[in-house]
């Protein structure tokens, strides 16, 4: 398994107990693809640009995706350019990824329950179990892109450090990224109370 399928299974083990936001979560799993490059060694950081190298062939099929669309001309990309292009709708790519691997399926409600809809859950399968031995042991890169994504708090301070540079960078990148998102949000928000308040009159 790779760092973003464990984000995500873990993003929808914790879905009934955690608010969520898709964004937060799509610019969480192109971070995880860049820490995920970078162990392959099929990328390098020089400074905060992602510097291609001869990639080799991964198991995964959108972790070869996101190899293939690394812009591969000087000056590079920088990392915050990278989330920001490669999270666009990133969740949605990797939920279809996992049922069409069949790692989720659709709960059904019985037919007597009031609103009948169905949802998607995790299969039992090694995957999951795969990443939640991940999760529970509280490795740090994991933890630290879970708590950045909001599935998990804030690691305490007695947590585990990242140790690896190139890590702590995208990481880096990945925080000033979503806080950029959040201040879009609100200004969105503050925009659409102002319009409301012009309609109603006050």
């Amino acid at each position: 398994m790779t760092t973003p399928r464990d984000l995500l299974i873990a993003a929808i083990d914790m879905a009934g107990s955690r608010h969520l936001e898709r964004g937060d979560l799509s610019l969480a799993l192109a971070g995880a693809e860049v820490i995920d490059l970078l162990g392959a060694e099929a990328i390098g950081l020089d400074d905060d640009r992602i510097v291609p190298a001869h990639p080799p062939v991964m198991d995964d099929r959108l972790l070869n995706e996101a190899a293939s669309s690394l812009v591969r001309q000087p000056p590079y990309e920088s990392v915050d350019d990278w989330l920001w292009r490669r999270g666009r709708g990133l969740s949605t790519v990797y939920l279809a990824a996992l049922e069409e691997e069949g790692q989720l399926t659709r709960e059904h409600r019985p037919r007597w329950m009031p609103a009948r809809t169905s949802r998607t859950v995790l299969a039992d399968s090694p995957a999951r179990r795969e990443a939640a031995d991940r999760w529970t042991s509280g490795e740090p890169v994991l933890a630290a892109l879970a708590a950045a994504a909001g599935i998990r708090d804030k690691p305490s301070d007695d947590s585990p450090d990242v140790s690896d540079g190139a890590v702590a960078t995208v990481l880096a990148a990945l925080d000033d990224a979503l806080r950029d998102l959040a201040f879009q949000r609100q200004r969105r928000a503050i925009d659409e109370a102002a319009f409301d308040n012009v309609w109603r009159g006050e």
